[in-house]
């Protein structure tokens, strides 16, 4: 199958989660609430939530958001996922275009793999920069080995440095560290690090330094020295070495990668394994791949701050160093087969646990026939899966089932998003608080038992005021409007007791209460 078909497939797949899904109310909403305050503001370097100084992430993601507003006059689903999905396809291109002159042997399997890797997916739909960093680190490194083969022009002396500061521009140091590390460890082992100065000489150092400068220059001029501190220091530092957030032991990573690769992970993290111990990584390619992950892994396991979402750019070569050794194995060799079985048997689970848990009081999804379908279809590709792997004992065909399961699996979960959005994000309940303020001729509202409800002012246009117990249950918020959650009902007899009888409309898993 041609490249650009598989291509169209993925795109067609996600389509459904891309224009019809809800804003996750964590991240998606806060990043559409700081770019509000931005335009508003009349801010560039820098950025405020709720008032107050927000340096985690450097601008460029931003900007994009920012210019998506301007031009098609507000925040669009769809606008906001091709800022994931469009890198995303650059990193398959890229990685495609980069193998091939080594082996084009399993390369459309590489990229159903990388397709389908449960974090790759999900971080090619999501309102978040980690896609597009990646897609940065992928190219300098690809342009690095370019140059480190004599194959790169004269532009790419320049394009190197380019793309690792655009990694940095997009997501802060790790953008610079990536590179940096996996470039010079690789050298080194090759025992070629004098030639560093044509990768990290005066050209990158002017790039870098001209691009930080005019960064930090313009937030100062915008925001200060406190901003600028809290961008160098607080940020960097504190992240490193006593993370205020996502703070997580040196092994984490350990754990994690095994569900970010999924369903892949046997096979990869086996693959890349065996190769080692059985030297069957021989050429620079397989050794440079080698490098990128294991540097990567073990700089993030240093670093204080962990969330599997850090270890994405290492996911492309998780996948394509494994595809180039594939080869050099026996296709019918029982632990390979295992590999893929493990997960096909998890797939067979799905639909039993399914219906399973449309028993239980959380089970939102009860009654969402798409939901069934979906979990049916992964359950009959797994199925499939070890049919061909034990009665045909095949091994490429099996791993392209169980992609194209998954992908039309998310397909048919995807047009499940407008049932499930209600309970997923808050423009419904934000919508409907809306008409019933009109309606009650109200302008305030009073938020309780829902975390991170500052970013409803998206929906919203006003911030929502944080009500506490004694205001409700003594009737201080009378003809107000209250949003509040099923959970905080539940666990309060005072305010279950005191809501009994109000007039209330209940979207998902929130309630409107007019009081």
């Amino acid at each position: 199958m041609k490249n650009k078909y598989l291509y169209l497939i993925w795109f067609v797949a996600l389509l459904p989660v891309m224009i019809l899904r809800d804003y996750t109310p964590d991240n998606e909403l806060r990043y559409l609430s700081i770019v509000d305050e931005a335009l508003q503001n009349g801010d560039v370097f820098t950025f405020t939530n709720q008032g107050e100084i927000y340096a985690d992430k450097p601008p460029l993601y931003f900007w994009l958001m920012m210019a998506g507003k301007i031009l098609l006059g507000g925040h669009r689903m769809w606008f906001l996922s091709l800022l994931s999905f469009v890198p995303a396809v650059i990193v398959l291109t890229t990685m495609a275009k980069w193998v091939r002159k080594e082996n084009a042997e399993n390369q459309t399997e590489a990229l159903l793999m990388l397709m389908t890797a449960g974090l790759f997916t999900g971080l090619a739909l999501v309102v978040r920069m980690d896609m597009l960093m990646c897609m940065f680190i992928v190219l300098a490194l690809y342009t690095f080995f370019k140059i480190y083969k004599g194959e790169g022009g004269k532009r790419d002396s320049f394009l190197f440095p380019a793309y690792v500061f655009l990694a940095l521009f997009t997501k802060g140091p790790v953008g610079i560290l990536v590179p940096l590390l996996s470039t010079l460890v690789f050298l080194l082992y090759q025992r070629k690090i004098h030639t560093w100065r044509q990768y990290w000489g005066w050209k990158s150092l002017l790039v870098l330094l001209l691009g930080c400068g005019i960064w930090f220059a313009g937030a100062y001029m915008e925001s200060g020295s406190e901003y600028l501190n809290n961008l160098l220091v607080h940020q960097t530092v504190g992240r490193g070495i006593n993370a205020f957030h996502h703070k997580r032991p040196f092994y984490y990573y350990v754990l994690s990668v095994w569900y970010s690769l999924a369903p892949w992970m046997f096979l990869s993290v086996g693959l890349i394994a065996f190769g080692g111990v059985r030297r069957k990584i021989q050429t620079e390619i397989e050794r440079f791949f080698l490098i990128i992950i294991l540097t990567t892994f073990v700089m993030l396991s240093v670093i204080s701050s962990k969330l599997a979402v850090y270890l994405l750019p290492s996911f492309p070569f998780f996948i394509f160093l494994p595809a180039l050794l594939l080869k050099k194995f026996d296709p019918t060799n029982i632990w390979l087969r295992i590999s893929l079985a493990v997960p096909a048997i998890i797939f067979t689970l799905a639909l039993p646990a399914v219906f399973y848990l449309s028993g239980t009081d959380d089970a939102f999804f009860a009654g969402v026939f798409l939901v069934y379908l979906a979990a049916g279809i992964i359950t009959l590709s797994g199925l499939i899966v070890l049919y061909l792997l034990f009665f045909k004992k095949q091994l490429q065909r099996p791993v392209r089932v169980m992609a194209a399961g998954v992908l039309l699996t998310v397909f048919v979960a995807g047009l499940a998003m407008p049932q499930l959005n209600p309970y997923l994000g808050w423009s419904r309940l934000c919508e409907k608080a809306s008409a019933v303020a009109s309606e009650k001729r109200t302008t305030d509202y009073y938020v309780y038992g829902i975390s991170r409800a500052e970013s409803m002012d998206v929906f919203l246009k006003k911030d929502v005021i944080f009500a506490d117990k004694e205001e409700i249950v003594k009737n201080k918020l009378d003809g107000q409007l209250l949003l509040i959650s099923d959970k905080a009902i539940k666990k309060d007899e005072d305010i279950r007791s005191f809501l009994f009888g109000k007039e209330q409309y209940a979207v998902g898993k929130y309630l409107v209460v007019a009081l």
